[in-house]
């Protein structure tokens, strides 16, 4: 998927201007220069810059000393161009004009919702809770297109190119952006249909008498540390499965295989519906997940990002006060 450009003309024209301009001068010496060209004298090129009338004229003389050339003729009733004045003034009042167009040109751009979006999901909870709302959040934005990668690896944000990634878990250190955007827990659950052939875990020491399913990416695995109201227990479950995927070990415990420790945002839904049972209720996985959107370094937000992380935000928020 190729990126929208961000300028209606190329990056290496707008170089070679900045360049031309660069060889010739200061910005500001060439800016006051061209006012003097436009308004016909220092005083209308001062309100026009909003600069006094001394700066304007000191700034124009600085330029003729670099270039070797008298580019105005001073009189005490008037200002006007000389004949390489003149020609000077068109060119560079040219590629002024070129700056400004894509200067305009790249702010529009950032202030409207456009171009390409790309993201990193970690697999399972992109599935389930921010694919659902990639339909929506492009109908209401056909300017923008979404390129998805699913992935449960931490990509390099900047050296990849993402325009943002959504993480789940615990963040660690880092000189990126981050919104948190929701919390969540890792609680106990089992298929009713292994509770009635196994029986209930009373305490967490019960746990190691029992099949459990093992995720591997838990903080501290190969234990599961479990928590309630400042209590803490310590476990090492005995497991039958152990993947590192945790819609297969989902979707093992929906099938009756044993008891997993699995965050409530996967099996909240199930859990409701009675499909899965709360094990242990009270006790949860020490510490609590959260949900971030992870951006680049800097402090300008393109538009198109900003709306996706809210959007994301809100379906998140909304799905998770039903479950």
């Amino acid at each position: 998927m190729q990126a929208v450009p961000i300028i209606g003309f190329d990056g290496i024209k707008l170089v070679q201007i900045m360049q031309e301009l660069s060889e010739h001068g200061s910005l500001e010496e060439l800016t006051a220069f061209v006012a003097v060209g436009e308004a016909g004298n220092f005083a209308g090129a001062a309100k026009q810059i909003g600069r006094d009338a001394s700066v304007i004229s000191r700034r124009v003389s600085q330029l003729e000393q670099r270039l070797g050339v008298r580019l105005l003729s001073r009189t005490t009733r008037r200002v006007s161009l000389t004949e390489v004045g003149a020609l000077y003034f068109r060119r560079v009042q040219a590629l002024l004009g070129e700056l400004v167009s894509a200067t305009t040109e790249a702010s529009d751009f950032a202030a409207s919702p456009q171009g390409v979006l790309k993201i990193s999901l970690p697999v399972t909870f992109g599935r389930h809770w921010i694919a659902p709302s990639f339909a929506p959040f492009l109908a209401q934005h056909p300017q923008i297109r979404i390129d998805a990668h699913f992935t449960d690896r931490i990509v390099d944000v900047v050296a990849d190119g993402f325009d943002v990634a959504i993480r789940v878990g615990v963040l660690s250190d880092s000189s990126l952006t981050a919104k948190r955007m929701a919390s969540y827990r890792n609680i106990l659950i089992a298929a009713p249909s292994y509770l009635e052939a196994h029986g209930r875990p009373r305490t967490p020491a019960d746990l190691k008498d029992h099949a459990c399913l093992g995720f591997p990416s838990h903080p501290y695995w190969p234990d599961w540390m479990l928590t309630r109201e400042g209590q803490r227990k310590t476990v090492r479950p005995n497991c039958n499965l152990v993947a590192d995927n945790s819609e297969v070990i989902f979707m093992a415990a929906l099938e009756g295989a044993g008891i997993a420790l699995l965050p409530d945002w996967l099996v909240g839904p199930s859990v409701k519906a009675r499909k899965l049972v709360q094990v242990l209720p009270g006790w949860t996985g020490r510490g609590e997940g959260g949900v971030y959107a992870v951006l680049p370094p800097g402090r300008l937000v393109p538009t198109k990002t900003r709306l996706f992380v809210d959007a994301i935000s809100a379906s998140i928020k909304a799905g998770w006060q039903r479950h």
